[in-house]
C-alpha cells in the first residue's frame, strides 16, 4: 500500500508541464515502430520506451520479450498478438483495445536478439521492483537473484531499505550474498557467505556446493564447505518435521475415520464392515454439493459437512434397524452381514453415479502452500483437516461427556443390562448410537475427498487401517482411538523413506499383532462391569 501511495503523491507534485507530455505521448509505441522492425535501431528504441515515463511501458516490455509485438502492414500500426490456431487474435498496443482475427501475412514480428531479452528481463524486473504487490516484487527479486548487474544492485539496496515484506526482504539478503560471492574480493567473498549462512533455498545450496569445491586451501572454499554442512543439518532436522507433519495429518484422518466405528464396536459390540463405506457416501455427498452448485466450490464444504453427517446417519439408522438389531450378540453374523452391506453400498454406487473416480476440486484456501522456509513447506489441506479432525474428536467428546444422551451411551457400553433396568431405552441408544458412528464416517469422508481420489472402493482403503486403530487404541476409548491414530499416521510416514508404502503398512499391522499379543484390551482399555466380562 505505501508504494501505491508514493507512487500516487510523486504523481500529484509532478509539474503540470511533465504530466501533459506524458499524457500526450500517446504515439510513442508507434511512433518508434520503424525503430523496432529495424534490427540496426530496434536496441536504441527499447531504449527510449524504458526510459520513457509512459504507464503501459511495461505491457509493451513484456510483450516484446514474449515475442507477441507486431506490426500491422497495411497501416503501420503496432499490435500486441496472441495466436489463436492458425490466426492472430491482434490488439492496439497504445489503447489495448481488441481489432480482431487476422492472418499471420497481415502482421511484421517485432524480432529481438539475446542480448536484447537480457535488457528486457532486467528492465520488467526493475518495473516491477516499485509493484505494490509484495509477490510482484518477490518474483522480480528471484529472476534478478542470478544475473544481477551493477544498477540493479543498487536499485535492491535500495529497497532492502524500505522493505517491510519479509519474504521479499529474505530474497533481497540471498541476492545480495550471492552478488558478493561472485566477487573477486575475497573478503567480500567471505561476507557474502555469513550472509547466505542457513538459507536453505536451491539457489543458495547450489552456490555453497560449487564454492566448496573449490581449491580447499583457499579461506573461501572452507567457510563455504562449513556453510553447506550446517545448511545440510538445517535441512534434515526440516525433512524430519514435514515426516511429523505428514504423519500427524495421515494420523488425524485414520483417527476421524476410527472414531464412529470406536463408538459402535465399543458400545454395540458391533464388527461393521460397511464403515468403509459410511466414509465413501461422505465423500460422495461433497461430490454431489458440488455438483449441484458448481459456483460456490469456495462454500461447498462448509454445507457438505452436515449433509455428509445426515446422509451417512440416516444410513447408518437404516442398516441398524434392518439388519444389525437382529444380530446383537453374535459378532460374527454381523461381520458377515455388514460386509455383505458393504458390497451392496459399493455396487449401488458404481450403477447409480459411475465406476470411476470423481473428481472433487479444493477451495482456493485450502490450495497451496504455506511456506515457513524454502526447505519446509506445509500444505494448506493437510494443515485444515488436522485441525478438523481434532475440532470433530472434541465435539464428539463433549457429546458423550457433557450431554444426556452421552450419560446413557456411556452407561449402556459399561453395563447394559444395569442402564436397562435404570430405565435407559438400550434399543433407541444403540440406533443413535450406531447413526451417530456412521454419521461421524461421513464428515471423515469429507475430510479425505479433499486428499485423494472418491470412488466407490474409498472405504475399504480404511476400513482394516480403523480397525487396526480401535483395536490398538481400546475398544470403546475415544482418547485411546486419537492417540492410536496420530501414532500409527507418524509410524507409517517415518517407516515409508526406507521401506516403502506397502512394507511399512506390513510392518505396523506386524507390530500391532505383536502389541495385542501382549495387550490384548489396547493402550487405554475400557473400564466397567462390561470390560471384564
Amino acid at each position: 500500500m505505501k508504494y501505491l501511495v508514493f507512487l500516487l503523491s510523486m504523481f500529484c507534485v509532478l509539474p503540470a508541464s511533465v504530466r501533459a507530455d506524458q499524457l500526450s505521448d500517446n504515439s510513442l509505441i508507434n511512433s518508434l515502430s520503424a525503430e523496432l522492425t529495424d534490427r540496426k535501431t530496434s536496441e536504441s528504441a527499447i531504449d527510449k520506451i524504458i526510459a520513457s515515463s509512459d504507464v503501459r511501458k511495461r505491457v509493451w516490455l513484456e510483450a516484446l520479450l514474449d515475442g507477441k509485438m507486431y506490426l500491422q502492414k497495411s497501416d503501420k500500426l503496432m499490435v500486441i498478438a496472441n495466436r489463436t490456431g492458425k490466426q492472430y487474435e491482434i490488439s492496439d498496443a497504445e489503447t489495448n483495445e481488441l481489432i480482431g482475427t487476422v492472418k499471420k501475412r497481415t502482421l511484421r514480428k517485432v524480432s529481438i536478439n539475446n542480448n536484447l531479452r537480457k535488457k528486457l528481463r532486467s528492465a520488467i524486473a526493475g518495473l516491477a521492483l516499485e509493484d505494490a504487490d509484495p509477490r510482484a516484487r518477490l518474483e522480480a527479486v528471484q529472476r534478478m537473484m542470478l544475473t544481477l548487474e551493477p544498477d540493479q544492485v543498487a536499485a535492491l539496496e535500495t529497497l532492502q531499505t524500505v522493505e517491510q515484506d519479509s519474504s521479499v526482504q529474505q530474497a533481497l539478503e540471498l541476492a545480495l550474498a550471492i552478488h558478493d560471492l561472485d566477487s573477486t574480493d575475497e573478503i567480500k567473498q567471505l561476507q557474502g557467505l555469513e550472509k547466505i549462512g542457513g538459507n536453505t533455498s536451491d539457489t543458495a545450496v547450489n552456490r555453497l556446493q560449487s564454492l566448496a569445491s573449490g581449491d580447499p586451501a583457499s579461506a573461501v572454499t572452507v567457510a563455504a564447505a562449513q556453510q553447506l554442512e550446517k545448511t545440510r543439518k538445517r535441512i534434515a532436522l526440516y525433512d524430519k518435521a514435514e515426516t511429523l507433519f505428514f504423519g500427524l495429518s495421515l494420523g488425524s484422518v485414520l483417527a476421524m475415520a476410527a472414531v464412529g466405528l470406536a463408538i459402535s464396536f465399543g458400545v454395540m459390540g458391533v464388527i461393521n464392515m460397511a464403515h468403509g463405506e459410511m466414509i465413501m457416501l461422505g465423500a460422495y455427498t461433497t461430490w454431489l454439493i458440488q455438483m449441484m452448485w458448481p459456483a460456490a466450490v469456495e462454500y461447498s464444504l462448509i454445507f457438505a459437512i452436515p449433509a455428509a453427517f445426515m446422509v451417512s446417519f440416516s444410513v447408518g439408522i437404516v442398516i441398524e434397524r434392518l439388519v444389525i438389531r437382529h444380530l446383537y450378540g453374535r459378532p460374527l453374523e454381523t461381520l458377515l452381514a455388514t460386509f455383505g452391506i458393504s458390497l451392496i453400498l459399493q455396487q449401488a454406487v458404481r450403477t447409480f453415479i459411475s465406476p470411476q473416480n470423481v473428481p472433487v476440486a479444493n477451495p482456493s484456501w485450502m490450495s497451496g502452500s504455506w511456506v515457513i522456509d524454502p526447505a519446509f513447506t506445509l500444505a494448506y489441506n493437510r494443515l485444515y483437516i488436522l485441525f478438523f479432525s481434532i475440532a470433530v474428536f472434541l465435539l464428539l467428546l463433549w457429546i458423550l461427556n457433557r450431554t444426556f444422551f452421552g450419560l446413557k451411551v456411556r452407561a449402556v457400553a459399561q453395563n447394559r443390562d444395569m442402564a436397562r433396568a435404570m430405565g435407559a431405552a438400550s434399543t433407541r441408544i444403540d440406533m443413535y448410537t450406531f447413526g451417530l458412528g456412521a454419521g461421524i464416517a461421513g464428515v471423515a469422508g469429507v475430510a479425505l475427498s479433499q486428499l485423494t481420489n472418491v470412488g466407490p472402493n474409498l472405504g475399504q482403503s480404511y476400513i482394516i487401517d480403523s480397525f487396526m486403530v480401535v483395536v490398538f487404541g481400546g475398544v470403546g476409548n475415544l482418547w485411546g482411538t486419537l492417540f492410536a491414530g496420530l501414532s500409527l499416521g507418524v509410524l507409517n510416514k517415518v517407516l515409508e523413506p526406507w521401506a516403502g508404502a506397502v512394507l511399512a503398512k506390513i510392518l505396523v499391522l506386524v507390530f500391532i499383532i505383536l502389541f495385542i499379543q501382549r495387550y490384548p484390551r489396547g493402550l487405554f482399555p475400557q473400564r466397567g462391569r462390561a470390560a471384564a466380562d
